[in-house]
């Protein structure tokens, strides 16, 4: 429906801005311009077009131009509305589907360019560039997950996120090897995932980029979902479908940077309006990209739109936010006179730092039953704690320290392990300081790095009893869990986004097994509250033995709010049978083994449990 401050005015005077949101978005606290700027089609009566609108404060002159004029470059400008660096107009009779750009004329130098809008909720399909307009309108049928996500997503709930890339998970080999579309991954995905038993997907960035091989983590459209797969709709189907089958939905999102691609947000009017003008904050040497200006109230607004935006219409359950370091720091990847420090002569990025606080803020006011996660790689402190104790706001954060020190741990020949078991224990250290997620991600299996698998010592069998080994200390361990896709039944190629996962993999046993091994671990992980509802909490771990370096095995209890709720782990990191292996337990009784990484069941030897991984819940009144 159109608004009725649109209906009773003229084509030339028809606008969606009010004055609140003028200043909303000056003061940098709009958080819902996506419904004002843009292309906005209005259909009701006797009027029937598009509003479009745009911020260009350092434009001359700006126009639309698109299929609907032959490109023409001055047949429709838009008109400035007051001192907001904002254009409006009307357009009569364009509407569903039109291709569109804006034209914009700098007041310096001359400069012409024609741009996407930093708005467009559809794009063409690369290489082709134009915005598309576009109406959202959706019959959502998930009205049953929105309601109980809440209880799904919360600190004490079993999370196990499978990490996918949209393009790579299957393709179809017989139509010269296409990637599935939205529509088509649904079904499939879902049931899946469903079959596995994770509890949410996490899709690397969905958001319209020009680069394919960036895997979406250059964005340009950060309204959009890529073109590649499908519509917008065709997309909330995807994410519909998903809820509906009981699996959360968590997006990658990149406020960190952008690509300089002519046609983006870069030099939008002639000036550097969403990126600093100094490449010593403005450009990144590591990406090539431009870095947003978080100190720009109008790029604050833009960015926490973009946030608010894919809550709201696309009804997701968490954002990971890529690459927070490199938003914190100043000298990030800069060395010595190619950064600029604050104005206390820090390398911390105040102005970042403040608008990281206000989006989370501002997303658990709205939308209390999401998380957001950092993707933060380094040591600074209360990323996952609230603001008002310092924090920065985060729900959660990737331990990267424990995805790194674990896998050059287990990609050490069993033999030296002992010479390296602080690697492995020394998470526990710091493993409460945060909310953590224990990911072995996408970032893990790319560039030279090997498989999951491949980076397993031994001979194939024993690259299986190790890959198996690690999944099951993963799930032992606190925090939560993400796994990239493949990593699940054990692929050999290292991955690749223009090729389908290796699924003529799952015919051979040792495969399946891993498979079917990675599925009983995510149902036992939901089954048993001792592994998930203190992840956060000291008082949920506790070592039994973590000193016995010359066997390299370890031993721990995880521990739920129930008293007698306790599991008893232990791992064993060699392939030596350690038989009679004994440890200690908080009581007596009799303890059940519930898994066993070693068993024939999953490609094993068969030993009994202390031959490796496994895991045995007591039952401290003896009744089993």
């Amino acid at each position: 429906m159109t608004p009725k401050n649109l209906t009773d005015k003229t084509p030339d005077q028809m606008t969606l801005l009010t004055d609140d949101d003028l200043f909303l978005f000056n003061e940098g606290t709009h958080c819902r311009l996506y419904e004002k700027l843009g292309a906005h089609i209005i259909k009701e009566d006797d009027v029937e077009g598009t509003y479009f609108a745009v911020w260009a404060p350092d434009a001359e002159r700006v126009f639309v131009i698109g299929d609907f004029n032959d490109w023409d470059k001055d047949r429709h400008p838009l008109r400035s509305r007051g001192q907001s660096g904002l254009w409006e107009g009307f357009i009569p009779s364009v509407g569903q589907g039109a291709l569109y750009k804006l034209h914009i004329v700098s007041r310096y130098g001359g400069y012409r360019v024609d741009k996407a809008s930093p708005f467009g909720m559809y794009f063409e399909g690369p290489p082709r560039t134009a915005s598309i307009v576009w109406d959202l309108d959706y019959t959502w049928q998930d009205q049953r997950w929105l309601a109980e996500r809440g209880r799904r997503n919360a600190l004490d709930a079993p999370m196990a996120i499978y990490e996918v890339h949209l393009g790579s998970w299957q393709r179809v080999p017989e139509e010269d090897n296409r990637p599935l579309s939205y529509r088509e991954l649904a079904p499939r995905l879902a049931d899946y995932v469903q079959q596995m038993g994770f509890s949410h997907v996490e899709f690397l960035p969905v958001m319209e980029h020009p680069f394919y091989g960036s895997w979406g983590y250059q964005t340009i459209g950060y309204f959009a979902p890529t073109s590649r797969y499908g519509t917008p709709q065709d997309f909330m189907y995807l994410i519909d479908y998903l809820h509906q089958s009981g699996i959360g939905v968590i997006l990658d999102w990149v406020p960190s940077h952008f690509p300089a691609d002519e046609h983006g947000p870069g030099f939008f009017d002639g000036t550097h309006l969403y990126e600093h003008a100094d490449p010593r904050k403005g450009f990144h040497p590591d990406w090539t990209s431009f870095i947003f200006n978080y100190g720009r109230n109008e790029v604050k607004s833009f960015l926490l739109s973009s946030a608010m935006f894919w809550l709201d219409k696309y009804h997701v359950d968490g954002l990971r936010v890529d690459a927070v370091a490199s938003m914190l720091y100043l000298d990030y990847s800069r060395q010595e006179g190619e950064w600029i420090p604050n104005p206390y002569g820090g390398r911390e990025n105040l102005e970042a730092i403040n608008f990281i606080r206000y989006f989370n803020q501002e997303v658990y006011k709205n939308y209390p039953g999401v998380q957001t996660i950092a993707e933060e790689s380094t040591a600074w402190p209360m990323v996952s704690r609230p603001n008002y104790v310092g924090g920065l706001g985060f729900g959660l954060k990737w331990d990267m320290g424990w995805m790194h020190d674990t896998l050059q741990y287990m990609s050490t020949d069993p033999i030296y392990r002992k010479y390296h078991h602080n690697t492995l224990t020394f998470r526990m250290l710091y493993a409460f300081h945060e909310n953590f997620i224990l990911p072995l991600s996408h970032d893990e299996v790319v560039h030279g790095k090997g498989s999951l698998l491949g980076k397993m010592p031994g001979d194939n069998w024993q690259k299986f009893a190790n890959l198996r080994l690690l999944f099951g200390y993963m799930y032992s361990q606190t925090g939560k869990k993400l796994l990239f896709m493949g990593g699940e039944f054990g692929q050999w190629n290292e991955w690749y986004h223009e090729t389908s996962l290796d699924w003529h993999l799952m015919a051979y046993a040792p495969h399946a097994s891993l498979k079917k091994w990675v599925q009983d671990l995510n149902q036992c992980y939901r089954r048993e509250p001792a592994l998930y509802e203190l992840d956060f909490d000291p008082a949920g771990f506790e070592w039994i033995d973590c000193n016995d370096v010359l066997n390299s095995a370890i031993s721990f209890i995880r521990k739920a709010r129930t008293t007698n709720d306790v599991i008893l782990v232990v791992c064993n990191f060699t392939p030596v049978p350690r038989l009679d292996y004994r440890v200690g337990v908080p009581r007596g009784g009799f303890w059940h083994e519930i898994l066993n990484s070693d068993a024939e069941f999953y490609g094993g030897s068969g030993l009994p449990w202390p031959r490796c991984s496994s895991k045995v819940r007591g039952d401290l009144e003896g009744n089993d």
